[in-house]
């Protein structure tokens, strides 16, 4: 293989560009030509392409976002759009591409993959962590340092007025961001979509807590059953005897300057991603479980559920009284 092509797609994650990096640097160390593909499945099927040299991703290992741009394309998911990217791809003479993104990003590879027969390697970025085959996705640690750090602050403002906080961190599918960070910030409650949120259990809880606790945090995961943040501040309204605040911290989460982790983790994996395509493989993922590169078939990533542990929850409840 001698021509590589690396994209990022879907929601950017802190760490991707340290994975751009390495994909150019272990491309160009194994005799390679690394082609980035601007703004993802978009900027392939209008052939958005521009050569990287070792020099082009200097100073951009401590950038958040990322360098290539990302983008959501409806066209890529036509047959008629894949046809298209494929061509492009064609022109160019790119014979692998290296995918870095979530699980939609992985769905539309597996396409192109098996519609034209294009090798492709998948990288896990994304800061939800819900993709199997992997400990831990680029960008979440990142995310659950800045959650936690924005909650530190509320945290004093919460105690100052005697309040109760509502804090929804992001989590459409999964509650992984919110379980790390509301331990790590130690909060009060954690709500999640992986469990069921009972309204009542909640009230009784906090109406026991304000009696030795004269402020308290919640963590909401935005796709908790009970509708997020302010859908569940609206069913505890007025019982707990608690002033309530909600705060939303949104895609601050996606920003910033990635932790040593991400970097790290971005840098092995995208170095492991450029060794598998040399060596001949496709239609993988490659993740790190128990600190080892392994691969994991792209269908698996999203087929397969990852689950929270179990021992968080205990871990949870004592921290919490």
């Amino acid at each position: 293989m001698k021509k590589i092509g690396v994209f990022t797609s879907g929601g950017d994650a802190p760490g991707m560009n340290a994975c751009v990096r390495a994909v150019v640097r272990n491309g160009i160390y194994n005799g390679c030509e690394i082609v980035g593909i601007q703004y993802g499945y978009e900027g392939m099927i209008q052939g958005l392409f521009v050569d990287l040299s070792a020099r082009s991703v200097s100073n951009i290992i401590q950038r958040g976002g990322t360098i290539l741009r990302t983008a959501r394309s409806e066209h890529f998911k036509t047959v008629e759009g894949r046809v298209e990217a494929a061509r492009q791809l064609k022109a160019a003479e790119i014979e692998g591409l290296v995918a870095i993104g979530g699980d939609g990003t992985f769905q539309g590879a597996s396409k192109l993959m098996e519609e034209h027969s294009i090798p492709i390697i998948g990288v896990p970025g994304t800061i939800d962590n819900d993709l199997f085959g992997t400990d831990y996705t680029i960008g979440y640690d990142t995310a659950v340092n800045t959650a936690m750090e924005a909650i530190d602050k509320i945290r004093d403002t919460a105690a100052s007025h005697d309040r109760l906080f509502y804090v929804e961190v992001m989590g459409r599918d999964t509650g992984f961001i919110a379980v790390d960070v509301g331990i790590s910030s130690g909060s009060e409650y954690i709500a999640v979509p992986e469990n069921q949120t009972n309204a009542q259990d909640l009230r009784d809880q906090l109406e026991s807590l304000k009696k030795t606790k004269s402020s308290a945090i919640i963590i909401v995961a935005e796709g908790d059953d009970a509708g997020g943040a302010l859908k569940l501040a609206e069913n505890i309204k007025g019982v707990s005897g608690y002033d309530y605040r909600i705060c939303v911290l949104g895609h601050i989460q996606r920003g910033g300057s990635p932790t040593a982790r991400d970097r790290m983790l971005g840098s092995r994996l995208g170095v492991a991603a450029v060794d598998s395509l040399i060596e001949g493989k496709t239609g993988v993922m490659v993740g790190e479980i128990h600190g080892r590169i392994e691969l994991t078939p792209l269908h698996e990533t999203w087929a397969k559920r990852k689950t929270l542990d179990k021992d968080l929850w205990r871990l949870a409840a004592i921290l919490a009284t």
